[in-house]
């Protein structure tokens, strides 16, 4: 497809212009995409608000966005099992294949993964992106590309779950009433997890997390949370926590709330880098210390999940923002973290 694309380019720190570019065209194992939707991450807005998240610095221009949903417009000569029409949810980091962990199925630890809106790399505030066909999943019929750009928050949400080798009939607490916080909250649920409790200090967050399905929240502005704990588990403590808020003193609490021999599992980055806790208490209840960096083999998870009902991935989103106001879409993901979970750019 010969033509130009509208790109949203961040030029400065808290700036965004547009700029055209040659539509891409796709490699002979390469599909081209014309994308419908592109959610805000949290990334996204560290990037725009500060120019950097750790060791990655931003060197305008430079794109943003890395969950993107859309319609198959073109496809390379060696690509069968996509055509034209079918829409997809793209995976946004594409790995070397031959490293360790490539070799060994945890490709999202490889050290050369070329991954969207990740520095150097451009991200996908654009019209159309040509990508790996084996990283776009079609998606099912009654499964929407809105839902499609929203399967990489809730991918991380499911390798959460994965990390937390979760059974059925136990509790768990998840930490942040975010974007992450709650994929991770739905996801627990959709692996049989029923009594999921969520801990935020935002009470519009709690109402979000409770219209889509927690069991029960905690507000820790109008409560302590060791006793609202003692209360839900009968003293016993909870069986999995999941730590999305990305805090010294939510991961504390974590801690104090599991009982002896749990898990819990970091999701949430601190501004920081680093923490001070109570590692002699950790000691003492043989806690499992699991993390997450993004996912890996759950797409097709994740998709499944959202096709058969288990759950309501629009449910998150709070605002909408036409392409042509991407600088007031970050401004207001980032000036108003109380009333936004999540923003999607619709691009077409």
């Amino acid at each position: 497809m010969n033509g130009k694309m509208k790109v949203a380019v961040m030029t400065g720190t808290g700036r965004i212009d547009y700029i055209e570019r040659d539509i891409p065209v796709p490699k002979d194992d390469e599909v081209l995409v014309k994308l419908e939707y592109v959610g805000i991450c949290g990334s996204d807005m560290h990037y725009y608000e500060t120019g950097r998240i750790g060791a990655y610095v931003v060197k305008p221009p430079f794109v943003l966005g890395h969950e993107p949903g859309g319609i198959v417009v073109e496809t390379g000569k060696n690509v069968k099992h996509l055509k034209p029409g079918d829409k997809v949810a793209l995976e946004p980091g594409k790995t070397c294949g031959h490293c360790e962990f490539c070799r060994t199925g945890r490709y999202n630890l490889c050290p050369d993964v070329v991954f969207f809106a990740t520095p150097p790399v451009d991200g996908v505030f654009q019209e159309y992106v040509a990508h790996e066909a084996d990283l776009c999943f079609k998606l099912p019929e009654n499964v929407s590309t809105l839902e499609g750009a929203l399967m990489e928050p809730l991918a991380v949400g499911f390798h959460a779950a994965v990390q937390g080798n979760i059974r059925s009939g136990q509790s768990a607490v998840v930490f942040g009433a975010g974007c992450i916080g709650l994929v991770s909250m739905m996801a627990l649920k959709a692996e049989g997890i029923t009594d999921v409790y969520v801990v935020d200090i935002m009470q519009k967050r709690l109402d979000k997390a409770l219209e889509l399905g927690a069991k029960g929240v905690i507000n820790t502005q109008n409560e302590d949370i060791e006793t609202a704990a003692g209360r839900i588990t009968d003293d016993k403590g909870f069986d999995l926590a999941v730590e999305c808020a990305g805090t010294e003193i939510t991961t504390r609490q974590a801690v104090n709330i599991v009982k002896k021999g749990s898990t819990i599992v970091l999701v949430g980055y601190s501004k920081s880098g680093e923490m001070m806790l109570p590692v002699s208490k950790m000691l003492d209840k043989e806690l499992t210390i699991k993390t997450v960096f993004r996912y890996r083999h759950l797409y097709p998870v994740a998709i499944k999940a959202v096709a058969e009902g288990k759950i309501n991935l629009k449910g998150i989103v709070t605002n909408t923002f036409d392409f042509n106001h991407v600088q007031e879409a970050m401004d207001e993901s980032v000036r108003d973290k109380k009333n936004i979970v999540k923003s999607v750019i619709k691009i077409c």
